[in-house]
């Protein structure tokens, strides 16, 4: 059975967790690296499964394993063995798994899924390139980049995957392309967007979600890393071609400031749970935060639908 379906059949809304790396940074880490979060698998492990926990806390029905950054590609470059890359990625499912598992042993009637983390190629490249969705590769070379990524997250054994902040079609499609190989393996696609009808490549997120439509391994699609300004409109597009489940995890609505590499507040913003009950109105049913996002505003959602 689709996993978020089973959550969807006893509560209104399936809710995710926020942010990871801008909620380690605001507990004082420094998440200044080309792995950004996913350092912490190499050096500070417990801070990854504090994060965890403090999702888990704020009532999310789903945490993601913090993997984003993280690929084999990445520990090579900081030097690392391949077999040592592994077993950080590895460790990223496993992290989740116990901080989900212990939670479980003190609320019984709260067993969150984990869904394991799948950032696009342009994370490695870390020039903002997930932002624009301007590769240099064909569908092939992109499927050979994700491959043993996704190969080694599916064998910690994950509920699902997520292939976020996904800024083309075209590594859409390569994902979907490596998924035939696991056809019981059950995932969400999330795009990141620059206005309220396309994605960052500038294809209409109408035409994605079209594309996604007959794919069964694909369990919910939609929108993440984006200004909250946009969801509303983009759920509607979704709907028009989608019977699949929408997920939403925009940012909080600041703004980054990629010369100082610091998020500016928009004094403008109305608080995110009363985002969240507009994109839910629109049609979306699994919500949750990107950038700034924390968990007082996932336990905000979560007290909205309780």
């Amino acid at each position: 059975m689709n996993v978020l379906e089973t959550i969807l059949t006893k509560q209104k809304l399936v809710v995710l967790d926020g942010a990871s790396g801008t909620e380690l940074q605001r507990k004082g880490y420094d998440v200044n690296d080309e792995l950004w979060s996913a350092k912490f698998l190499m050096e500070n492990p417990l801070a990854i499964k504090e994060v965890h926990m403090d999702y888990l806390k704020a009532g999310a029905s789903c945490i993601t394993t913090l993997s984003y950054q993280a690929s084999y590609e990445t520990f090579l470059k900081k030097g690392l063995k391949e077999e040592e890359a592994k077993k950080l990625l590895l460790s990223s499912v496993s992290l989740a798994q116990e901080a989900r598992n212990e939670y479980y042993e003190e609320n019984k009637d709260k067993r969150a899924l984990v869904a394991a983390s799948i950032g696009p190629y342009g994370a490695y490249l870390a020039d903002g390139s997930e932002f624009s969705g301007k590769y240099s590769l064909i569908q092939e070379e992109l499927e050979n980049f994700h491959k043993k990524r996704l190969e080694t997250l599916i064998e910690a054994k994950p509920d699902l995957l997520a292939f976020e902040t996904v800024p083309c079609l075209l590594e859409a499609k390569a994902y979907v392309s490596l998924l035939k190989e696991f056809p019981k393996m059950q995932a969400w696609i999330s795009f990141s967007a620059k206005d309220a009808l396309h994605i960052n490549s500038g294809e209409s997120i109408q035409e994605c979600a079209k594309y996604l439509e007959n794919f069964k391994n694909i369990i919910a699609i939609g929108i993440n890393c984006t200004a909250p300004e946009h969801v509303e409109s983009l759920i509607k597009e979704i709907k028009k071609v989608s019977t699949k489940h929408i997920i939403v995890y925009p940012n909080s609505g600041d703004i980054y400031d990629a010369s100082d590499k610091t998020w500016k507040s928009s004094k403008e913003n109305i608080s995110y749970a009363q985002m969240a009950q507009i994109w839910y109105e629109a049609g979306a049913r699994i919500i949750g935060g990107c950038c700034q996002t924390t968990p007082k505003d996932i336990k905000k959602i979560v007290k909205s639908y309780s």
